[in-house]
């Protein structure tokens, strides 16, 4: 079982490696092969087609993004503090997952109706933690905007969107990209009224990694 596991995992980090560097048209099953040094057989024996690996790339990296998501969002803490450290973690995670990010954003269309089905309620799944987390704050006081679905899609399109323009080793580090994010994110939700009157700073500490 464990070389079974060792084995799909072995494939699932080529297949990701070529896909968001080649693209899902770009990548042949025999390239994946190759890229691994094993036969192609091996690989549909396990995944059954090159849209079932794609499904397979979904699971791995949306069941760690949930799973830690819904880990921050059951602590027990402070609604703002624990908002702002949903935020910046959910950015650190982006960038963990920055390969399988890029061949969803570029290559979503090739999945199968089974992952377009999954892909779909991971983001409905995501959606409803923040729309909790954005429940809790309303119900506190703290948001200007009673419009809670407009709030969250703005926020996930912020940490979707550094994806985009954001680059390891440039002038900023990620701490700094996600410090920005959530500053702008809590400035742009709480804003100046009386009841916001809470530090925006980002010190809150990320989960340790398993």
């Amino acid at each position: 079982m464990r070389q079974i596991t060792e084995t799909k995992e072995q494939i699932i980090k080529a297949a990701i490696d070529l896909f968001s560097t080649k693209g899902f048209n770009g990548t042949s099953i025999r390239a994946i092969a190759s890229a691994t040094g094993m036969t192609i057989s091996i690989i549909y024996h396990y995944f059954g087609s090159k849209e079932g690996l794609m499904v397979a790339i979904l699971e791995r990296s949306s069941k760690r993004l949930l799973e830690t998501l819904q880990q921050i969002s059951k602590r027990d803490m402070d609604s703002v503090d624990r908002f702002k450290l949903l935020i910046k973690t959910h950015v650190h995670l982006s960038e963990v997952f920055r390969k399988e990010s890029k061949i969803f954003f570029i290559d979503e269309d090739h999945l199968s109706t089974e992952g377009a089905n999954k892909n779909l309620q991971a983001q409905r799944e995501i959606l409803g933690i923040y729309l909790k987390e954005l429940q809790a704050l309303k119900g506190q006081g703290y948001l200007r905007s009673q419009n809670l679905i407009p709030l969250a899609f703005n926020i996930l399109g912020v940490i979707n969107w550094q994806l985009k323009w954001y680059r390891p080793g440039g002038a900023l580090s990620l701490d700094d990209v996600s410090e920005e994010i959530v500053s702008f994110v809590m400035n742009g939700l709480l804003g100046p009224s009386p009841r916001a009157e809470t530090s925006y700073s980002t010190n809150a500490q990320l989960p340790e990694k398993k």
